[in-house]
């Protein structure tokens, strides 16, 4: 069989090219097309039936360019858009694509890191909201509690370049502060957003010690290794040239400036207007 399919990589903004870094850290030999839907994030305040539409969309677009593996590295299209297009859209779609996201490995590695059984979230509100976590550790990991925090400043802080700023310090401080105090058993905090691992310095600094933070890039990657291992039939389709190339809704220049907030590298970047796709 010939291997001529990229592994596509979707985020509505620049937060999973941290999830990307890390895939291509395990999995190098493969190539990708990371695909950001920049011009129309965020996701985050938007509602379940917009982020699904947007969402299907560009994963469709991803299936057009040749994946026929798609990752949503992005909470907010995990929690408001991927159940609905596994069970709705891809049996009409195509009985050999596959979409996954990033929920799910996250809670499945969860267990391994509490020892209290108590975890924190944070996430963007939109991502909070959806119950998405609440739901997927009931279900892998009924024992644990888990609180949720929203914080709706990290993502603009972060694409902003405030990342080290003091203004960082105040939101970063205060949204920890407000989990932390929901419950005193906390051991262990999910960072329910690809961005929020910039941000990790500056979390840990206002953290007591004994509190673990996971960020997902290394567990999604983990997975998605394992994924293809399971299902030979789908890795051996994937293409391995090792390269990466990247597409936005937004200008090129513009993406160009954002990532080098995640990435420092040269990229190889198009533009993608979906209004003259339709």
């Amino acid at each position: 069989m010939q291997r001529n399919c990229p592994i596509g990589v979707f985020d509505s903004g620049y937060g999973g090219l941290t999830v990307l870094e890390k895939i291509r850290e395990h999995l190098p030999a493969y190539d990708y097309i990371y695909f950001g839907d920049n011009a129309r994030t965020p996701y985050g305040t938007r509602s379940f039936e917009v982020v699904y539409q947007y969402t299907l969309e560009c994963v469709k677009k991803l299936f057009d360019m040749g994946c026929e593996l798609v990752i949503l590295a992005c909470n907010t299209a995990s929690a408001k858009a991927l159940r609905s297009i596994q069970q709705r859209d891809l049996p009409l779609i195509s009985d050999h694509h596959r979409v996954l996201g990033v929920i799910r490995p996250t809670v499945e590695q969860i267990g391994q890191f509490t020892h209290t059984h108590h975890v924190g979230l944070l996430a963007t509100q939109g991502t909070v909201q959806s119950q998405s976590y609440d739901i997927e550790i009931e279900k892998y990991h009924p024992q644990i509690v888990l609180h949720s925090e929203a914080c709706p400043m990290w993502v603009p802080l972060i694409e902003n370049g405030e990342a080290d700023s003091e203004g960082a310090d105040y939101f970063v401080k205060r949204h920890l502060d407000h989990l932390l105090a929901k419950d005193p058993l906390i051991d262990s905090v999910i960072l329910g957003c690809t961005h929020y691992p910039l941000l990790l310095p500056k979390i840990k600094q206002y953290a007591p010690s004994t509190v673990r933070f996971l960020s997902q890039g290394d567990i999604v990657a983990e997975s998605l290794s394992d994924y293809l291992r399971r299902h030979p039939e789908l890795e051996s389709k994937c293409s391995m040239g090792g390269g990466c190339s990247y597409y936005t809704t937004e200008s090129i220049e513009k993406f160009h400036t954002a990532a080098r907030l995640f990435l420092q590298e040269d990229l190889n970047v198009h533009h993608i207007d979906l209004n003259k796709e339709r």
